[in-house]
């Protein structure tokens, strides 16, 4: 068993494809058109192309909005991705206008830092042993 997909829910899947792709880096797998107005859209780490993907989900489920709201009304990240350095993807997110929440903070062998993705969540960045 392993994990082929997760989601985030996002307010704007077009603007959710632009942070995720253009500012994160990650690369457009599937964009599938569903229903009227929303998309089955993916994207995955350019370096692990047949890897786990990432659904960019329409938020527009109440659970879902208050879900997200709830946790980062308390400040709690919807997901945690894997980062070779957490202070300077730190540094290059924040040159491209990126808010963070949390700056990096090391926590014995880990390091993270939080930021908001735009569309409605809080995402960490971390750097951990192997």
């Amino acid at each position: 068993m392993r994990i082929r997909m997760t989601s985030v829910f996002v307010d704007d899947q077009a603007k959710a494809l632009h942070f995720y792709t253009e500012i994160l880096g990650f690369v457009k797998k599937h964009d599938v058109p569903v229903g009227e107005k929303d998309r089955w859209l993916t994207v995955v780490s350019p370096e692990e192309p047949g890897g786990t993907e990432l659904l960019l989900e329409p938020a527009a489920h109440p659970a879902a909005r208050t879900y997200r709201d709830t946790l980062v009304a308390d400040g709690i990240p919807l997901a945690q991705f894997a980062v070779d350095d957490v202070r300077a993807e730190y540094e290059r997110l924040r040159g491209l206008g990126v808010r963070f929440t949390q700056e990096p903070l090391e926590t014995g062998p880990v390091t993270t830092a939080v930021l908001d993705d735009t569309c409605g969540n809080l995402i960490q960045i971390a750097t951990q042993p192997e």
